[in-house]
């Protein structure tokens, strides 16, 4: 069970991580701008769900693995920098979506959400340099613990970065009734992935 003033404590330290730009809301706002609202959602609720899967990797021990061993933290990232770099080239090669056409697939938005957030090694670092400062063994099993704030900061961040994601898709959908409108939006979302590509291709484990 984990202590009320504990979790009083993490509450206002997750909402501030959650409210801080970065590269998952970034992600959103790209998907908003390509596909609209419901893609932008999708998106969040991907990273959130990918971001579970890093908080239990962390609260059973792999975080410390990667840590132990760079060249499992190489790998996990350059197949990150491969996915943005992909994603970018089809919002460049697709563009804007014409409005009388079908929206993209939402499953397609959660999937590269999910996958983005799993192929950025940093994130379980940062997890469990991050929650473990929360996580009390007298308070029982560790896992749950993680499990508990780990719930806490995906719920935020779903909220937060959909609802930067869903902004970005209304402007995106008035954006596309002009044809040189919709390619410049294309371009802006290719960027955007881009951009998070070399971020990621230029981080450091520590």
């Amino acid at each position: 069970m984990i202590e009320p003033v504990t979790l009083l404590t993490f509450l206002p330290a997750a909402l501030a991580l959650n409210l801080t730009p970065g590269a998952d809301m970034m992600f959103c706002l790209g998907q908003g701008l390509r596909s609209g609202p419901r893609a932008a959602w999708a998106a969040s609720a991907g990273i959130s769900a990918g971001g579970m899967v890093h908080v239990t990797l962390a609260g059973l021990g792999l975080g410390a693995a990667v840590q132990a061993m760079p060249w499992l933290f190489d790998v996990i990232r350059w197949v990150g920098v491969a996915y943005l770099l992909w994603l970018a080239f089809g919002a460049l090669r697709q563009g804007a979506v014409p409005p009388e056409a079908p929206p993209r697939a939402v499953r397609h938005a959660f999937r590269d959400g999910m996958l983005v957030n799993l192929t950025n090694p940093k994130v379980i670092l940062f997890v469990l340099a991050f929650i473990s400062q929360f996580v009390s063994p007298e308070a029982g099993p560790i896992l749950p613990q993680f499990l508990v704030f780990g719930a806490i900061i995906g719920l935020g961040g779903f909220v937060i970065n959909g609802l930067v994601g869903r902004f970005a898709g209304g402007l995106g959908r008035y954006l596309t009734t002009a044809p040189r409108l919709g390619r410049i939006l294309g371009r802006v979302s290719a960027g955007i992935f881009a951009a998070l590509a070399l971020r990621l291709a230029i981080l450091e484990r520590t």
